[in-house]
């Protein structure tokens, strides 16, 4: 903070310092459309840059079928999508049935939060009453909820969660702040390997038959609303977006809380500018913001911060309507109540 003694010690009163001193070199401008989209380009570099070098993609990917089951009203796949050499990603893939010859359904990549992986977002209990709990609590299983409402669904393991978390004995550390160090030895950054994989599974949505390789959504909760933030913004195949319980400041939850974890963290973006700016890259897409009042991870009060700045460019692009903010009485859950109806809206499943 301003006015900290050059005698200080203390390196969370250093960080506040530089929080409360350093000001964004890439102001977002939002009065004129052309500004806008030259800042558009300079930004997306630098928020690019901030996920770390990502992988070299793969000629020609593998994609291997483990399983298929019969789930009733539709059926699933756990399938392995090769986006590197030396990397798979495990993801299941829910179609609903009665899906006619030649008919394509909008595809929705479903991004788990911290938890589980996949299993979460797709209501996969396993028989444990903890992972039914956390499921029920936070109203978790949104993979499950928009396969009934006809999308198809890719759920996919982020690396560090389900099948895909850091082995080994780590003494007891966060496997999440474990991954990043080891990571950095290397030069690399989760988060950007796993905005690579989401990028590599929406690839992998286009090519299945029963998708309309135009009509293709984001969604995700937590972790999941990171995910869902940083591929809308860097892949503009997404058509739609429903970032839940995340969409903040990083001065708030990540330096004053330290709500935050070694999968998510944009190196350097504060140099430029914020997650209201990174959120601003997927205009004029339609996008909507779930946030719960009483959420103690992800302040509300910042949130609505965030949203203003949103709601300025999509002022400027004469779509004020195609952001929508949700702001619910709960905490740190998937809502649904207004972020499905808005996706059947501007992605209907058929």
């Amino acid at each position: 903070m301003a006015g900290v003694s050059p005698s200080n010690l203390s390196m969370g009163e250093y960080l506040l310092h530089l929080l409360n001193t350093v000001q964004p070199s890439m102001p977002m401008p939002t009065q004129d459309r052309q500004a806008w989209e030259d800042w558009r380009v300079a930004f997306s570099r630098k928020v690019l840059e901030s996920l770390g070098p990502l992988p070299e993609p793969v000629a020609d990917p593998q994609v291997v079928v483990i399983e298929k089951t019969d789930e009733g009203s539709f059926t699933k796949e756990k399938v392995l999508i090769q986006t590197e050499a030396v990397m798979s990603v495990p993801a299941y893939l829910l179609v609903p049935k009665g899906i006619k010859e030649g008919e394509k359904r909008a595809g929705i990549l479903a991004c788990h939060g911290h938890g589980n992986g996949k299993d979460d977002v797709c209501g996969i209990t396993h028989g444990e009453w903890h992972r039914h709990w956390g499921i029920s609590v936070h109203n978790y299983d949104y993979a499950l909820q928009l396969v009934r409402e006809g999308y198809v669904v890719l759920a996919p393991d982020w690396r560090g969660f389900g099948e895909r978390r850091l082995g080994g004995s780590q003494s007891g550390k966060d496997h999440c702040d474990m991954l990043l160090i080891k990571c950095l030895l290397f030069g690399i950054n989760p988060l950007g390997l796993n905005v690579w994989d989401g990028m590599r599974c929406l690839d992998f949505l286009q090519s299945r038959n029963e998708v309309d390789k135009e009509k293709l959504g984001c969604v995700g909760l937590s972790y999941g609303g990171t995910m869902t933030l940083f591929i809308s913004a860097m892949d503009q195949r997404v058509k739609a977006a429903i970032i839940s319980c995340y969409l903040n400041s990083l001065g708030s939850f990540a330096i004053r809380l330290g709500n935050f974890c070694g999968v998510q963290v944009p190196i350097g973006l504060l140099r430029y500018g914020d997650l209201a700016e990174v959120a601003a890259l997927i205009a004029p897409r339609p996008l909507c913001i779930e946030a719960g009042l009483r959420d103690e991870v992800f302040p509300v009060d910042d949130t609505r911060r965030a949203i203003e700045v949103l709601r300025n460019v999509y002022r400027l692009h004469d779509c004020e309507d195609w952001l929508v903010y949700d702001e619910f009485d709960g905490g740190h859950q998937w809502h649904g109540t207004v972020s499905i109806p808005f996706l059947k809206r501007f992605l209907p499943p058929c």
